[in-house]
């Protein structure tokens, strides 16, 4: 009864007036720290935002220096809505009690819009129009304010989700650990990879652009999980969106929407970017970030203890064979990894 109090007290400040009888739900958490209540019922509800008070402002992946000194939520959002992307309307933040007042977005999800599959083809269309706007857009209009300019995926981020892959999707999963020289094959090809994908140009990049960080409110996508944002290449959070864990694509559908948002964004900058170049290197930062995935999940499960993630690995190792097989020269790899994850040969 206390949280509740708490949570009708935020709403009541943030919007004028008490909502002492107003109705509260725990919405369904992710795999994040932070949990999610809704006050009221539509059209008169909003979204509390309940963070502990010791981690609001840390990222719970790898990331380098100290925590920053404003909560990333709220630096990321502000750049956000400069850029003109529609994002959640913050009614009220209560640093001290690690609470925010967001608008209610409901719960229809850019996933849960896609049921039925009548749609998908001009929903993802305007998902990867906003990509490529909002990519474009960032690209014009740095800010070294935005925390998103001052952390980037480098050759030491990549390489630590691949390792992440490898301790808790290949030796935790299957039980077994490399041998010695299995394991320096590991950290050699990792290394290379990572220093493959950090040589890239990079840009501002939402980190996890994907089905469930795209709410559906009145005909708008809106964005949300946007706080881990960093610089990384453009082809990033294509693979987030087009490689999604919890939609699968038609390799076909995800070379057209490849090519609509290269088209897109040389429309809007008349940069003219070379197609298979450009889908080669999606394929390979498709393994490695859906190899951290399938550990990620599986970390989730063990040390988090919620297993909800689990049913996601098959798609995601599906995903990781079928960009070996247009990357070739990761073979080697293919082979040692499908050793212990049978699944990836």
């Amino acid at each position: 009864m206390e949280i509740e109090a708490a949570l009708r007290d935020q709403v009541g400040k943030a919007i004028g007036r008490p909502v002492s009888q107003a109705p509260i739900k725990k919405l369904k958490g992710d795999a994040s720290n932070r949990s999610y209540y809704r006050v009221g019922t539509a059209p008169e509800s909003w979204v509390v935002m309940v963070m502990p008070l010791d981690a609001s402002k840390k990222s719970e992946e790898a990331s380098k220096g100290e925590p920053p000194k404003e909560l990333p939520f709220v630096n990321v959002h502000r750049y956000l809505e400069k850029l003109g992307i529609r994002v959640p309307r913050i009614l009220r933040f209560d640093e001290p009690a690690g609470m925010m007042v967001l608008e209610d977005l409901s719960d229809v999800t850019f996933e849960a819009a896609l049921e039925g599959g009548k749609n998908n083809q001009a929903l993802y269309t305007r998902a990867v129009d906003l990509l490529a706007r909002l990519r474009a857009q960032a690209e014009r209009n740095q800010d070294p304010d935005c925390l998103a300019f001052t952390r980037a995926f480098d050759e030491d981020l990549y390489d630590w989700e691949l390792h992440h892959f490898r301790e808790w999707g290949l030796e935790v999963w299957s039980g077994k650990k490399p041998t010695e020289s299995e394991r320096a094959e590991l950290d050699r090809t990792f290394r290379d990879i990572a220093k493959q994908l950090a040589a890239a140009p990079r840009g501002f990049t939402h980190r996890d652009y994907q089905s469930r960080n795209i709410m559906m409110k009145d005909g708008e996508l809106v964005v949300i999980d946007f706080q881990d944002a960093l610089q990384g290449p453009r082809q990033y959070d294509l693979v987030a969106l087009l490689r999604d864990s919890y939609v699968e694509l038609d390799r076909d559908f995800v070379d057209t929407l490849l090519d609509r948002y290269i088209a897109t964004f040389s429309d809007l900058t008349g940069e003219r970017i070379e197609p298979k170049s450009f889908k080669a290197f999606f394929d390979l930062l498709t393994i490695q970030r859906k190899l951290k995935d399938a550990g990620r999940f599986e970390f989730i499960n063990r040390v988090k203890g919620n297993p909800g993630f689990l049913v996601s690995i098959p798609a995601s190792l599906r995903y990781v064979r079928d960009a070996f097989k247009r990357r070739p020269e990761m073979g080697g790899l293919q082979k040692l990894v499908a050793k212990y994850v049978p699944e990836l040969g």
